[in-house]
Order: C-alpha cells, then sequence, then structure tokens
C-alpha cells in the first residue's frame, strides 16, 4: 500500500450520502454521552437472550506477501449485578489497522496504532464510567471522543514508526448502537438478510476518482495506483477522520475488513458467506478462505460483531 502524501488532503469527510449525522449532530435522540443507564434499564432482559456479543475474527498473511502488516484487536465487556440502581450497557470496541512501509515498519504502525485507540477510549470512556463518574459539560461526544483516539495514534505513528503509516477503522458498539472511526482503505458494513451495505467511504486515489467522474469501478479494479491513499495515520501533519453512527437492526452483523478481503472477494459472495455461517467465527474463516482461494494476494483481516440482542 502506498500513501499519496498532499493529494486531497483538504477535502472534508462529511459526505451528503450519509444516512445519518455524526453523534455530535444528533444529540436530540443521544441527550448524554454518558453510557450510565439508569433504573429503568435493569432487568428487562428476558431469561436466556444473549446480552453479549457474539464475535468473530480472523487475519492471515495470504499467499504472497512474506509477513502480515494487519493487526486486529477485539474487546468486550458486559456487566450486571449492581445494587446501585445504574447498569453499564455492553460495550465492544473493535479496532482494525492495515499498515504500510515495508520491513516490518507497517505491522509496528498498525498495532500500534490500534492499541493507542483502544488505550485512549477504555482511559477516557469506559474507566470512568466503572466507577458511575457522571460525566460533565467538559467530556466530548462519543464520536469526538473516537477522533480524539485516532489523533493520538496518528501522532504516536509519525512520532515512534517515521516514514510508515496505516488504516484505521474501529467500532465502538453500545449494545447495537455503532459509533464508527474511519481512515484509509479498510471498511465497515452491516450485514442483513437483505443486503450488504458499505458505511465507510475509502480514502484512495482511485476511489476519488470514481467520485469525480474520471474513472469508472471497473477501471479502478485494475488500475495501477489503486492502491495510493490520500488518508492514513502516520502521514502528514493534519488527519481528518470520518465518523458516522449507525444502529444495527436485529440479525444484522457488523463488519470491518482490511483491503485483502474485499479487493479479493466481490460484495455478493461476502452477504453470502456472512448471511449463511453458522457463527460469526465461522463465517470469518470463510471469508479468509475465499480471499486466498481468489489469489491471496494481500494480508486478510476480517471482524464480524453480532450485537446483544435488545
Amino acid at each position: 500500500m502506498q500513501f499519496l502524501r498532499k493529494l486531497f488532503r483538504n477535502q472534508a469527510h462529511d459526505r451528503a450520502d450519509d444516512k445519518e449525522p455524526p453523534f455530535a449532530s444528533a444529540q436530540a435522540d443521544e441527550e448524554t454521552p454518558s453510557i450510565i443507564e439508569g433504573e429503568e434499564g435493569k432487568g428487562n432482559v428476558p431469561v436466556g437472550r444473549r446480552t453479549d456479543f457474539d464475535v468473530g475474527w480472523s487475519t492471515d498473511v495470504g499467499l504472497v506477501r512474506r509477513h502480515n502488516e494487519d493487526s486486529l484487536l477485539v474487546l468486550t465487556a458486559v456487566y450486571d449485578g449492581d445494587v446501585t440502581g445504574k447498569t453499564i450497557p455492553p460495550l465492544g470496541l473493535f479496532v482494525l489497522a492495515d499498515g504500510m512501509g515495508g520491513h516490518q515498519a507497517g505491522e509496528v504502525a498498525s498495532s500500534l496504532a490500534a492499541r493507542t485507540v483502544v488505550h485512549y477510549v477504555i482511559q477516557h470512556l469506559y474507566l470512568p464510567t466503572l466507577l458511575y463518574q457522571e460525566h460533565g459539560t467538559d467530556q466530548p461526544p462519543l464520536n469526538e471522543l473516537l477522533i480524539n483516539a485516532v489523533q493520538a495514534a496518528h501522532m504516536a505513528v509519525a512520532n515512534q514508526v517515521p516514514g510508515a503509516g496505516t488504516t484505521l477503522t474501529g467500532a465502538l458498539l453500545l449494545g447495537a448502537r455503532a459509533y464508527i472511526v474511519h481512515v484509509g482503505d479498510s471498511r465497515a458494513y452491516i450485514s442483513t438478510e437483505e443486503n450488504l451495505e458499505q458505511i465507510t467511504h475509502d480514502h484512495s486515489l482511485v476511489d476519488r476518482l470514481i467520485e469525480l467522474g474520471q474513472l469508472t469501478p471497473e477501471e479502478a479494479t485494475t488500475h495501477p495506483q489503486r492502491n495510493v491513499l490520500y488518508r492514513a495515520l502516520g502521514q502528514n501533519d493534519f488527519l481528518e477522520v470520518d465518523t458516522y453512527v449507525r444502529t444495527i437492526p436485529p440479525g444484522g452483523r457488523l463488519l470491518l475488513c482490511s483491503d485483502g478481503l474485499w479487493g479479493m472477494v466481490d460484495s455478493v459472495q461476502i452477504a453470502d458467506i456472512v448471511t449463511n455461517a453458522f457463527s460469526p467465527q465461522v463465517a470469518c474463516q470463510r471469508l479468509v478462505t475465499a480471499a486466498n482461494q481468489a489469489g491471496g494476494v494481500d494480508n486478510i483481516t476480517v471482524i464480524l460483531i453480532a450485537p446483544p440482542a435488545e
């Protein structure tokens, strides 16, 4: 994966076709960034209903690369049983990063970025919540907190792995509510029985040329610069971060993946595998197998999340 240092660096990340505004603009139905629930959230889960996340993940070097520059980090937390009348909804934090730089610098950058983002969110969101600390007026909304986490990872990569870079696509889930953060050309999808919806936009040269009408999607698949990015962590001083907010519908799944999957397996086959697999873990293993059967020219990493039942 290459990086185009300055091209389109000032492109705004807000897209007109986003189906739901970022969290900061949608606080009418999210009155507070606190994740602590009141007493009314207690005892509403029927016996036998799943209250945690069902998560699968897999990463593979592929058939061509000599080492794996992808990293993933999966963290889930479920807490219940307090006598204060307050509960904490099931929380999931999922991060996928695809490094670049060669000579193992890419895998160092992706690992550092993933760990930094998770550390930041735990420190600034979840640990205070465990102590039932009320969020003050200086507490940022959740999407802004995630942007800050990615910015911290960006600075860490730039300072500790100079010359390297990485994509990063992550999701903070509070129950079925997903707060997604994104830089680069890894992707987030929501899968239902009806369709597979791509949530994120690729920050690649060919994707931008498609938007400008200078390239067709078919031409992009064989374009010599299809791996060139104009936005990645660790590159340039300024970094724009895309955010999205979605509610995963009942029976739906959130899929995070590197370009080693979607570049080798088309969306129809991805949807078929995710929909028909017995579990998220089985689906992830089958997705990696499909990418390798198609050539496995890049590292392949996937995370598939089924949120708790409402």
